[in-house]
């Protein structure tokens, strides 16, 4: 049905990545240029069906009819809570997670529950490991954190020494076992960077960041845990370097007072995404222009257009205005 639109998608030869609006959980879609598809996390189950279907909306425009792959990076019901019920509606080939979850919270335990008898029916069923090569085409996908680990040496590129370890105190993750068991990935397509680590924090996430950068600078950069205020230190951001941020916050989740207004500062950031307005009281949100939801009675997504070289598109849903920004090679050779 979408056959053609799949076409000049993949001829195009560009990256495509959705951030689907899912009321501050995660649900990220990936087209790589050659049409392969990687979803990552399916929002909620509740209220039923909604999740699904905008993360269907999202697939309709990107022009694909099924997920070949779907990383669950980790098993709050925020964010494997719609996969029983995308499962019913896409075809599924692979799913890539940490298999097993630690302790009793019922928070994981209940939807963690729900999740693998209807896993055990997909095609494939890949368990992550650190340093793994997600199995996409004409990119290259790494896992870089993975069951409350992270990687022990650097990326090709990454190995910095980051001066600003030390100088702030570790924030304690608002959640100290599923959160920080969390399987994060770095992938780069041609010279543009993303990093998606689910909702990476406390001790696996300052790993890749100190006393050396294990990643390496990225331009385009998921901000953890829905940007609480448990991701707001400066530290990591000055070993990713990332050039933009986006943060899938909702409304009332996410979008943490001191994580916003941290984020304003961020040396090196150019600018900040959010798919939702923050409403805690004394959030600074940043201008309505980079915020795709103002309120909650719409979904729309953002969406970004990487290109091998390096620049890459950014659109707010909303507004279907459009701000792009060039390759890091070209910025410096005009400085």
């Amino acid at each position: 049905m979408y056959l053609p639109i799949l076409l000049a998608a993949a001829l195009a030869g560009n990256l495509n990545l959705y951030f689907i609006d899912v009321e501050g959980g995660q649900s990220t879609l990936v087209v790589t240029p050659s049409g392969q598809t990687l979803l990552v996390d399916t929002g909620f189950a509740d209220p039923p069906g909604r999740d699904a279907r905008r993360i269907q909306a999202a697939m309709k425009d990107a022009g694909v009819e099924k997920i070949d792959y779907l990383l669950i990076t980790h098993f709050h019901a925020d964010h494997i809570g719609g996969f029983l019920e995308l499962q019913k509606r896409v075809e599924i080939g692979t799913i890539i997670d940490h298999d097993k979850i630690t302790g009793s919270d019922a928070g994981v335990v209940r939807p963690f529950n729900a999740f693998v008898p209807v896993r055990k029916k997909v095609k494939q069923h890949i368990v992550a490991k650190l340093g793994d090569k997600l199995p996409l085409t004409g990119v290259d996908a790494v896992i870089v954190s993975n069951g409350g680990d992270a990687l022990k040496q650097p990326l090709p590129g990454a190995g910095e020494r980051n001066d600003a370890c030390g100088k702030t105190k570790e924030l304690r993750a608002h959640d100290v076992v599923e959160n920080p068991r969390s399987t994060g990935f770095k992938l780069q397509f041609g010279a543009f960077r993303f990093l998606d680590l689910g909702d990476l924090t406390g001790k696996p996430l300052y790993a890749l960041a100190c006393p050396n950068d294990l990643v390496g600078p990225v331009d385009l950069y998921l901000v953890p845990h829905h940007g609480n205020d448990d991701v707001a230190d400066a530290t990591t951001y000055a070993a990713f370097k990332p050039r933009v941020l986006v943060v899938n916050n909702g409304e009332d989740k996410g979008g943490g007072v001191d994580f916003l207004s941290a984020a304003h500062a961020f040396a090196g950031v150019e600018d900040v995404w959010q798919l939702h307005k923050s409403g805690l009281r004394g959030a600074k949100n940043f201008p309505d222009d980079h915020i795709a939801n103002v309120d909650e009675s719409t979904s729309h997504w953002i969406k970004v257009v990487a290109h091998e070289d390096g620049s890459f598109v950014v659109t707010n849903g909303r507004t279907g205005e459009s701000k792009t920004y060039a390759s890091a090679s070209s910025r410096k050779a005009t400085r």
